[in-house]
Protein backbone atom coordinates (compact mmCIF):
# COMPACT_ATOMS: atom_id res chain seq x y z
CA UNK A 1 0.00 0.00 0.00
CA UNK A 2 1.16 3.33 -0.84
CA UNK A 3 0.98 6.53 1.68
CA UNK A 4 -0.19 9.69 0.01
CA UNK A 5 -0.93 12.86 2.01
CA UNK A 6 -1.59 16.79 1.37
CA UNK A 7 -0.20 19.69 3.12
CA UNK A 8 -1.30 19.79 6.94
CA UNK A 9 -2.34 16.15 6.38
CA UNK A 10 -0.13 12.73 7.44
CA UNK A 11 -0.05 8.74 7.19
CA UNK A 12 1.60 7.57 10.40
CA UNK A 13 3.02 4.32 10.45
CA UNK A 14 1.90 2.26 14.14
CA UNK A 15 3.16 -0.45 15.57
CA UNK A 16 0.14 -2.11 14.12
CA UNK A 17 -0.93 -0.62 11.38
CA UNK A 18 -1.52 3.49 10.34
CA UNK A 19 -3.33 6.35 11.31
CA UNK A 20 -4.07 8.86 8.84
CA UNK A 21 -4.72 12.16 10.10
CA UNK A 22 -6.00 15.63 8.80
CA UNK A 23 -4.70 18.70 11.06
CA UNK A 24 -7.22 21.27 12.16
CA UNK A 25 -7.79 24.12 9.74
CA UNK A 26 -10.20 26.76 7.77
CA UNK A 27 -12.40 25.67 4.85
CA UNK A 28 -9.59 27.72 3.16
CA UNK A 29 -7.31 24.32 2.02
CA UNK A 30 -8.09 20.16 1.06
CA UNK A 31 -6.37 18.17 3.52
CA UNK A 32 -6.21 14.40 2.69
CA UNK A 33 -4.54 11.57 4.06
CA UNK A 34 -5.11 8.03 2.25
CA UNK A 35 -3.50 4.46 1.87
CA UNK A 36 -3.70 3.04 -1.99
CA UNK A 37 -2.31 0.60 -4.03
CA UNK A 38 -3.00 1.77 -7.50
CA UNK A 39 -0.93 4.61 -7.25
CA UNK A 40 0.83 5.65 -10.54
CA UNK A 41 -1.30 3.17 -12.30
CA UNK A 42 -3.76 4.02 -15.56
CA UNK A 43 -7.13 3.62 -14.10
CA UNK A 44 -7.56 0.11 -16.92
CA UNK A 45 -4.32 -0.91 -14.94
CA UNK A 46 -6.11 -0.87 -11.50
CA UNK A 47 -5.08 -4.27 -10.01
CA UNK A 48 -8.71 -6.17 -8.89
CA UNK A 49 -10.97 -7.89 -11.04
CA UNK A 50 -12.75 -10.91 -9.72
CA UNK A 51 -14.28 -13.21 -12.54
CA UNK A 52 -17.37 -14.94 -13.15
CA UNK A 53 -15.51 -17.12 -15.83
CA UNK A 54 -12.74 -18.38 -13.31
CA UNK A 55 -15.15 -17.70 -9.98
CA UNK A 56 -12.87 -15.81 -8.56
CA UNK A 57 -13.38 -12.64 -5.58
CA UNK A 58 -11.73 -10.22 -3.90
CA UNK A 59 -12.17 -9.89 -0.07
CA UNK A 60 -10.57 -6.52 2.12
CA UNK A 61 -10.77 -7.13 5.67
CA UNK A 62 -9.20 -4.77 8.58
CA UNK A 63 -9.81 -2.99 11.93
CA UNK A 64 -10.82 0.33 12.33
CA UNK A 65 -11.37 3.55 14.86
CA UNK A 66 -11.98 7.42 14.42
CA UNK A 67 -11.11 10.25 16.42
CA UNK A 68 -15.03 11.37 15.63
CA UNK A 69 -18.15 9.53 14.97
CA UNK A 70 -19.10 13.35 13.34
CA UNK A 71 -16.11 13.87 10.96
CA UNK A 72 -16.13 17.29 8.88
CA UNK A 73 -15.69 16.02 4.76
CA UNK A 74 -15.64 11.87 4.22
CA UNK A 75 -13.32 9.04 4.88
CA UNK A 76 -13.90 5.18 4.51
CA UNK A 77 -12.48 2.14 3.15
CA UNK A 78 -12.84 0.00 0.21
CA UNK A 79 -12.39 -0.40 -3.41
CA UNK A 80 -13.13 1.98 -6.33
CA UNK A 81 -12.09 3.31 -9.67
CA UNK A 82 -10.58 6.94 -8.82
CA UNK A 83 -13.20 8.38 -10.88
CA UNK A 84 -13.07 12.21 -10.34
CA UNK A 85 -9.51 12.18 -10.10
CA UNK A 86 -8.16 14.23 -13.03
CA UNK A 87 -4.39 13.67 -14.12
CA UNK A 88 -2.77 15.25 -17.30
CA UNK A 89 0.05 13.03 -17.09
CA UNK A 90 2.35 15.45 -14.88
CA UNK A 91 4.32 14.65 -12.09
CA UNK A 92 4.83 11.31 -13.23
CA UNK A 93 0.94 10.38 -12.64
CA UNK A 94 -0.62 8.78 -15.76
CA UNK A 95 -3.26 10.28 -18.20
CA UNK A 96 -6.66 10.26 -16.58
CA UNK A 97 -9.75 11.43 -17.17
CA UNK A 98 -13.07 11.67 -14.85
CA UNK A 99 -15.35 8.74 -15.25
CA UNK A 100 -18.14 7.29 -13.94
CA UNK A 101 -18.18 6.11 -9.82
CA UNK A 102 -17.61 2.33 -9.74
CA UNK A 103 -17.17 1.74 -6.00
CA UNK A 104 -17.74 -0.57 -3.48
CA UNK A 105 -17.12 0.48 0.26
CA UNK A 106 -17.52 1.03 3.80
CA UNK A 107 -17.99 5.12 3.76
CA UNK A 108 -18.60 8.18 5.79
CA UNK A 109 -20.15 11.67 4.34
CA UNK A 110 -21.01 14.48 6.43
CA UNK A 111 -24.22 16.45 6.35
CA UNK A 112 -22.60 18.66 3.49
CA UNK A 113 -22.89 15.79 1.18
CA UNK A 114 -25.48 14.13 -1.05
CA UNK A 115 -23.85 11.25 -2.41
CA UNK A 116 -27.08 9.24 -3.99
CA UNK A 117 -28.55 9.31 -7.41
CA UNK A 118 -31.46 7.54 -6.41
CA UNK A 119 -32.84 9.14 -3.47
CA UNK A 120 -36.46 10.89 -4.02
CA UNK A 121 -36.34 8.66 -7.15
CA UNK A 122 -37.44 4.62 -6.26
CA UNK A 123 -39.39 3.07 -4.56
CA UNK A 124 -36.46 2.10 -1.43
CA UNK A 125 -34.58 5.13 -0.60
CA UNK A 126 -30.78 5.14 0.15
CA UNK A 127 -28.24 7.06 2.52
CA UNK A 128 -26.54 10.25 0.91
CA UNK A 129 -24.80 10.73 3.48
CA UNK A 130 -23.71 9.21 7.30
CA UNK A 131 -22.00 6.25 7.90
CA UNK A 132 -22.83 3.61 5.14
CA UNK A 133 -22.49 0.39 2.71
CA UNK A 134 -22.38 1.73 -0.54
CA UNK A 135 -21.67 0.41 -3.78
CA UNK A 136 -21.91 2.24 -7.45
CA UNK A 137 -21.97 0.12 -11.16
CA UNK A 138 -21.47 2.56 -14.07
CA UNK A 139 -20.82 2.07 -17.81
CA UNK A 140 -18.01 3.55 -19.34
CA UNK A 141 -20.37 5.22 -21.63
CA UNK A 142 -24.25 5.29 -21.84
CA UNK A 143 -26.44 6.90 -24.85
CA UNK A 144 -27.83 8.50 -21.45
CA UNK A 145 -25.07 10.73 -21.09
CA UNK A 146 -25.64 12.66 -23.82
CA UNK A 147 -28.81 14.19 -23.10
CA UNK A 148 -27.52 14.41 -19.76
CA UNK A 149 -24.74 16.53 -21.02
CA UNK A 150 -27.05 18.83 -22.88
CA UNK A 151 -29.86 19.18 -20.17
CA UNK A 152 -27.38 20.39 -17.39
CA UNK A 153 -27.48 24.17 -18.36
CA UNK A 154 -30.99 23.84 -18.36
CA UNK A 155 -32.48 21.48 -15.81
CA UNK A 156 -30.15 20.32 -13.15
CA UNK A 157 -33.13 17.76 -12.02
CA UNK A 158 -33.64 16.39 -15.56
CA UNK A 159 -29.48 15.56 -15.56
CA UNK A 160 -29.95 14.02 -12.13
CA UNK A 161 -32.84 12.11 -13.11
CA UNK A 162 -30.77 11.00 -16.15
CA UNK A 163 -27.83 10.06 -14.20
CA UNK A 164 -29.39 7.87 -12.01
CA UNK A 165 -30.57 5.86 -14.91
CA UNK A 166 -27.10 5.53 -15.73
CA UNK A 167 -25.40 5.01 -12.36
CA UNK A 168 -26.63 1.62 -10.34
CA UNK A 169 -26.53 2.34 -7.00
CA UNK A 170 -27.37 0.56 -3.38
CA UNK A 171 -26.38 1.23 0.06
CA UNK A 172 -27.49 1.09 3.37
CA UNK A 173 -27.04 3.34 6.67
CA UNK A 174 -24.93 1.42 9.29
CA UNK A 175 -25.21 1.74 13.46
CA UNK A 176 -22.22 1.35 14.54
CA UNK A 177 -20.06 3.62 16.48
CA UNK A 178 -16.87 4.19 14.62
CA UNK A 179 -14.95 5.53 17.29
CA UNK A 180 -14.37 2.30 18.92
CA UNK A 181 -12.73 -0.49 17.74
CA UNK A 182 -14.50 -2.90 15.01
CA UNK A 183 -13.68 -5.36 12.44
CA UNK A 184 -15.06 -4.56 9.11
CA UNK A 185 -15.47 -7.12 5.99
CA UNK A 186 -16.02 -6.34 2.21
CA UNK A 187 -16.25 -9.26 -0.19
CA UNK A 188 -16.47 -7.98 -4.10
CA UNK A 189 -17.61 -10.84 -7.16
CA UNK A 190 -19.36 -10.49 -9.80
CA UNK A 191 -22.52 -11.58 -8.53
CA UNK A 192 -22.42 -8.70 -6.29
CA UNK A 193 -20.83 -7.45 -3.10
CA UNK A 194 -21.38 -8.02 0.98
CA UNK A 195 -20.48 -6.11 3.73
CA UNK A 196 -19.76 -7.68 7.53
CA UNK A 197 -18.99 -5.58 11.01
CA UNK A 198 -17.38 -7.99 13.74
CA UNK A 199 -18.21 -10.93 11.50
CA UNK A 200 -21.71 -9.79 11.32
CA UNK A 201 -23.42 -9.89 7.68
CA UNK A 202 -24.83 -6.15 8.09
CA UNK A 203 -25.85 -5.14 3.99
CA UNK A 204 -25.46 -7.75 0.97
CA UNK A 205 -26.33 -6.52 -2.56
CA UNK A 206 -26.37 -7.49 -5.81
CA UNK A 207 -24.82 -4.68 -7.47
CA UNK A 208 -21.53 -4.93 -8.08
CA UNK A 209 -19.01 -2.27 -9.49
CA UNK A 210 -17.36 -3.04 -12.90
CA UNK A 211 -13.27 -3.64 -12.07
CA UNK A 212 -10.98 -3.23 -12.30
CA UNK A 213 -10.87 -1.56 -9.16
CA UNK A 214 -8.45 -0.79 -6.58
CA UNK A 215 -8.10 0.01 -2.73
CA UNK A 216 -8.55 3.17 -1.02
CA UNK A 217 -8.56 3.57 2.80
CA UNK A 218 -8.75 7.47 3.46
CA UNK A 219 -9.77 10.44 5.46
CA UNK A 220 -10.61 14.14 4.08
CA UNK A 221 -12.28 17.32 4.56
CA UNK A 222 -14.04 17.57 0.81
CA UNK A 223 -17.84 17.32 0.46
CA UNK A 224 -20.11 17.22 -2.50
CA UNK A 225 -23.65 17.57 -3.45
CA UNK A 226 -26.12 16.87 -6.20
CA UNK A 227 -29.53 17.23 -4.31
CA UNK A 228 -33.28 16.10 -5.92
CA UNK A 229 -33.93 19.30 -6.33
CA UNK A 230 -31.12 19.93 -8.72
CA UNK A 231 -28.68 21.91 -5.83
CA UNK A 232 -24.75 21.08 -6.88
CA UNK A 233 -22.41 22.18 -4.41
CA UNK A 234 -18.55 21.01 -3.45
CA UNK A 235 -15.52 22.25 -1.74
CA UNK A 236 -13.48 21.31 1.52
CA UNK A 237 -15.29 22.40 5.35
CA UNK A 238 -13.00 23.27 8.34
CA UNK A 239 -12.23 20.64 10.66
CA UNK A 240 -10.74 20.28 13.78
CA UNK A 241 -7.57 17.54 13.98
CA UNK A 242 -9.42 14.37 13.15
CA UNK A 243 -7.97 10.43 12.45
CA UNK A 244 -8.54 7.44 11.25
CA UNK A 245 -6.79 4.60 12.24
CA UNK A 246 -6.79 1.13 10.96
CA UNK A 247 -5.29 -2.46 12.05
CA UNK A 248 -4.80 -5.72 10.40
CA UNK A 249 -5.31 -4.74 6.61
CA UNK A 250 -5.90 -7.97 4.25
CA UNK A 251 -6.25 -8.06 0.98
CA UNK A 252 -7.19 -11.80 -0.50
CA UNK A 253 -8.33 -13.27 -3.86
CA UNK A 254 -9.47 -16.31 -4.22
Amino acid sequence: MDARATKNASVEKLADGWRLGIGAGDASSYRDAQLDDYSGLRRSRFPHRPSTALRTEFSLSLVARTSTSSAAGTWGFGLWNDPFGLSLGLGGNPFRFPALPNAAWFFYASPQNYLSFKSGQSQRIVPANGFMAQTFRAPKFHPLLIPAGLALPFSRVATRNLLGRVIDEDSSALSVDTTQWHRYRLEWSPQGVTWDVDEVRVFESAVSPHPPLGVIIWIDNQYAAFTPEGKISGGVLGSGEEWLEVEEIVRSEK
